[in-house]
């Protein structure tokens, strides 16, 4: 960036007096003598944007022509993730569109072309410290904060996914008014739950990625499959790349809008972990891990819920759900004391196994509850979704 000369400056001492201003560029220290005159100058490098608040500096000046727009982009979007960030004003001949994205999602920014004159400078400058940052909003009262429960599989083909819709399923049981629950498929790559449902997926990743920043309640309808009056579905098409294609902010973002939307949000996780995962597990009410009764998926599911529970810091932690309980006294398959051992706690639930009803299900679209309401999966599932859905209202009560 060329330094303007500043002869004939409009005065800015008394905006400016005392004011800290971070100045990250080498070309801006020399403002110092001009515009800054009178406040308290720290020039520095783009990791200083790292954590950086109100209480450390009272504007942030950038000379966006002194570094790539990669790192750039990289700098500002991490100042979008600190609480109460002091207003930004980018300077340069070269404003990158990435990095000017970014500045956008800044409560008070602004971005200035080089050259300029003295007196815009000035002016941007004063107008970026007469903003006051916006109160915080009131924080939503516990009756209107949605409920997010998480299911997740030890091993492949657990039965995560049906145990997903069943949930959904009994939930809208409990619900009066229409679209209250949302059933999310974020097996984005190879979900299935679409296929169980018999629904059209909607959710086009590469959309949602473009449209994330401006994502509204009304807009991700457009994403959504209605399956019933009271059951959405986000689910994508099976496409190898679709991970790739929906970056973390689109997928947290996506979260945050269905919460929003829904009473009840219900995620069907990945398997694998995923740069989201642990942010979307972290604001869940409830993760529920799934297993079979084979020592190999026993095994997966202990190590699974350690990890999550290490990972997260505390809090929430998982809840094994066994699957495919046998009814018969004798066999191969461990018991559910047995099981229990294996996994050296306590399981939530188990559900018992009912091949044909599942497989019927399957084929005709739809849960288990429509076509085989007498299935002791359906009797296992509403014990387990009774038991959960209680806990929280106790909760609830508690935090009211």
């Amino acid at each position: 960036m060329t330094t303007p000369s500043f002869p004939g400056l409009p005065q800015t001492d008394q905006v400016l007096s005392g004011r800290r201003v971070l100045a990250l560029g080498p070309a801006l220290g020399q403002l110092a003598a001009g515009p800054l005159a009178g406040a308290v100058v720290e020039t520095a490098g783009l990791e200083r944007m790292i954590g950086v608040s109100g209480a450390d500096a009272d504007l942030i000046l950038i000379d966006a022509d002194a570094w790539g727009a990669p790192a750039l982009a990289a700098a500002v979007q991490a100042l979008t993730l600190c609480p109460s960030p002091p207003p930004v004003l980018l300077m340069g001949a070269h404003l990158p569109t990435a990095v000017v994205r970014n500045l956008l999602r800044l409560e008070r920014s602004d971005v200035l072309d080089a050259p300029f004159a003295p007196e815009h400078l000035a002016m941007a400058i004063a107008a970026l410290l007469a903003q006051k940052p916006a109160q915080p909003a009131a924080p939503p009262q516990p009756q209107d904060v949605a409920r997010c429960w998480a299911v997740i599989g030890a091993v492949g083909g657990s039965g995560a996914t049906t145990l997903a819709i069943e949930i959904a399923n009994q939930l809208c049981g409990r619900q009066a008014k229409e679209k209250s629950v949302c059933l999310i498929d974020l097996n984005l790559v190879d979900g299935s739950a679409s296929a169980y449902l018999g629904a059209n997926p909607m959710l086009r990743p590469a959309e949602l990625a473009a449209a994330a920043d401006k994502l509204d309640p009304s807009m991700l309808q457009a994403f959504v499959t209605p399956v019933t009056k009271q059951l959405d579905l986000l689910a994508a098409a099976r496409d190898p790349s679709a991970f790739d294609a929906a970056p973390r902010e689109a997928i947290l973002r996506m979260l945050e809008v269905a919460c929003e939307s829904y009473d009840w949000v219900i995620l069907d996780m990945p398997r694998h972990r995923r740069p989201w995962t642990l942010e979307a597990l972290g604001g869940c009410d409830e993760m529920l891990v799934v297993s079979e009764l084979t020592v190999p998926a026993l095994l997966a599911a202990r190590s699974l819920s350690d990890e999550i529970d290490r990972d997260l810091g505390g809090g929430q932690k998982p809840k094994i759900v066994l699957n495919r309980l046998a009814s018969r006294m004798f066999g191969p398959a461990p018991s559910m004391a047995e099981a229990e051992r294996a996994l050296q706690r306590k399981a939530e639930a188990g559900v018992s196994s009912d091949w044909e009803a599942a497989a019927a299900s399957v084929n005709l679209g739809g849960p288990i509850a429509t076509h085989r309401p007498k299935s002791k999966i359906v009797k296992d599932v509403q014990a387990l979704v009774d038991k959960l859905a209680t806990e929280a209202e106790q909760r609830t009560v508690k935090a009211a």
